[in-house]
């Protein structure tokens, strides 16, 4: 009798993603939900997983990482993996509040459209609005490991920004710039040089209005997540795939835009663990390549 494929869901929150619930099961999961969990309880409750299957169905059994922090999510899932060995490793997915998957989508939809205008995103000056959220920090590192020069935009002056800033270029190896964008004054001097315009504030604010836009001049593309009324950008439908911008000479792309092809990822994420007959480790780097297969 063939065994079931199994995804524990591990939270330091105190509920699960009902979003991410549901996804996994439309994925064909069986679900067993966690929450409330530290890092100093990973290693015991991966090897209580992966010692309780033998070898050959190690792969039918997932842990998955959710939360809101795109940093703890990838600590707990290297301490996950270093919990393991031959040859018991089963499957890892670290996807916090959606964070990895939807940055991967939005930064893939973004060089889609560069791409159209002969442009891509190495060289290219990114500006993150509301990165001090999960998805506008790790929509930062994608771009910046893209080869983009990526500026983390601070919608106040709490230094939550600037301590991000740091960590992320120790981590990660890559420089990023930090700017105040609690005034008009601040985010129009960051638009002035941008080319690409990331949008990932909370939903229902406006992050950029179209004073704000008028300043950008160089925009080549701005993205928004925000699919909550009013948009993040001012403007800009949450529909738009390419659309043109008012205010400026760039395109658009909307919040239901990238929600599509955020929602592609996650599931070809899923399945792929769920027929995988080896275990599988997947990031943001995996939901960032995934999303490029899927726009093309």
């Amino acid at each position: 009798m063939s065994k079931p494929r199994i995804l524990h869901f591990l939270t330091p929150l105190p509920n699960v993603s009902p979003f991410d619930v549901n996804m996994a099961a439309d994925a064909g999961f069986v679900i067993q939900s966690y929450t409330g969990i530290t890092i100093k309880d990973i290693a015991g409750l991966t090897q209580d997983a992966m010692f309780s299957r033998p070898p050959g169905d190690a792969a039918k059994t997932c842990l998955f990482i959710g939360g809101r922090d795109a940093l703890l999510a990838l600590d707990m899932l290297a301490a996950a993996k270093a919990a393991m060995f031959p040859p018991f490793e089963i499957s890892l997915f670290a996807d916090p509040s959606g964070a990895f998957t939807t940055a991967g989508a939005m930064i893939a939809c973004v060089e889609r459209r560069l791409k159209a205008q002969q442009a891509t995103l190495a060289g290219g000056k990114v500006a993150v609005f509301g990165a001090k959220g999960v998805v506008g920090g790790i929509v930062g590192v994608i771009a910046a490991e893209a080869g983009a020069e990526v500026t983390l935009v601070a919608h106040d002056q709490s230094g939550v920004v600037a301590t991000k800033a740091a960590e992320f270029s120790r981590r990660f190896a890559r420089s990023f710039a930090t700017a105040d964008g609690s005034t008009e004054a601040g985010r129009r001097a960051v638009l002035e040089s941008a080319d690409i315009v990331l949008a990932a504030g909370r939903a229902g604010v406006q992050v950029l209005s179209q004073n704000d836009l008028a300043a950008a001049r160089r925009l080549k593309v701005a993205a928004d997540i925000n699919a909550v009324p009013p948009p993040g950008i001012a403007g800009l439908d949450v529909t738009a795939d390419g659309a043109p911008l008012p205010q400026t000479q760039g395109v658009g792309i909307g919040a239901l835009a990238i929600g599509g092809v955020k929602f592609q990822v996650q599931h070809a994420l899923l399945r792929r663990i769920y027929s995988a007959e080896k275990a599988q480790f997947l990031e943001f780097r995996d939901a960032y390549r995934t999303a490029l297969d899927i726009v093309g």
